[in-house]
């Protein structure tokens, strides 16, 4: 990697829990209004679609981290990054994370593939944008990830994909931000994860809530909620079969993966970089700083550093 894409958190930021929490509180991205579609799933529910449009024939796809959206500011930050190169640009929320509950009885996970897949179809038929990125930031990442190694057809000009801080083993990943120096991001993920099923099920009365307050941990939650609502057998089942690193190895785009060492919610498992050594398309990148979705610069243009690797990436493969 070019010598002047090297990270380096500002001298404030000196560990991984600052870099995380810092941009999350502070950081705020002033772009235009986004405008708002809402698209009709196959199952007859909904996907709410913000775009920033400008004519362009080229189209980047952001994909939100758990328990965010679309106003979230490293999205904001990437969108305004990337439309200032010319692209079109949408964000799309998951279900039940665009301020209105989802319709269905299920809400969003890391491997709801069928869900980018509705957005890309829904693109492809509406407009002929001759190149498609997906850029997608932890666990969006992961659903990026997976949606290009799974056996699928996929529209044929998606070009390039670009990940930050993924957690590419759900199980391992789970356990690292379950550990007592994690307590605090746990918590306020299991807090925000609780208050939606417990909002879903005043609509829906079928949804068996009666454990919701016995639910302790990430892990409690994905083996009550999250696995049975979804198809799955159980917590363990719903990580083997929707980890990213299970489907890396079939991906044939150009990706850049990019997890910092110091990232609090990754385990060792999300830095596989035997596995992707030698592969012909999927780079992975390490930088020892960085935090969970932070990468802080303070600088005349407002670019974060994972921007500006973003922009490096779309004009070249390096």
């Amino acid at each position: 990697m070019n010598s002047s894409l090297h990270y380096s958190p500002p001298p404030l930021l000196f560990n991984g829990h600052l870099e995380t929490i810092f941009p999350a509180l502070a950081r705020r991205v002033a772009i235009a209004p986004y405008q708002r579609e809402r698209i009709t799933t196959p199952d007859d529910d909904f996907l709410d679609l913000d775009w920033l449009k400008q004519g362009s024939d080229k189209l980047v796809v952001l994909s939100h981290g758990l328990e965010g959206n679309t106003t979230r500011a490293y999205v904001k930050g990437m969108a305004r990054a990337v439309f200032g190169k010319g692209y079109d640009v949408v964000a799309w929320n998951y279900r039940g994370c665009s301020g209105e509950m989802n319709r269905q009885l299920r809400f969003y996970h890391s491997g709801a593939t069928d869900d980018l897949d509705t957005v890309l179809q829904h693109i492809n038929q509406k407009t002929a944008y001759r190149e498609i990125v997906l850029i997608g930031f932890s666990l969006g990442g992961n659903m990026t990830l997976k949606y290009l190694g799974e056996e699928r057809l996929r529209p044929n000009n998606i070009i390039k994909a670009i990940v930050f801080s993924v957690p590419l083993d759900l199980h391992a990943s789970c356990i690292q931000i379950s550990k007592r120096e994690n307590w605090l991001y746990a918590k306020r993920f299991l807090k925000s994860l609780k208050k939606k099923v417990a909002d879903k099920a005043a609509h829906r009365k079928e949804l068996d809530t009666r454990g919701l307050s016995r639910i302790k941990t990430l892990m409690d939650f994905d083996n009550y909620f999250t696995g049975p609502l979804h198809g799955f057998q159980d917590a363990i089942d719903y990580y083997t079969r929707c980890s990213a690193i299970r489907f890396i190895s079939n991906i044939t785009v150009p990706a850049l993966v990019v997890n910092a060492l110091n990232d609090p919610f990754l385990s060792r498992e999300c830095f596989p970089t035997d596995m992707l050594q030698n592969h012909p398309y999927v780079k992975l990148e390490t930088p020892e700083n960085g935090g969970h979705v932070g990468f802080t610069q303070f600088n005349g243009n407002g670019l974060y550093w994972s921007e500006v690797r973003t922009l490096a990436f779309l004009e070249n493969h390096d």
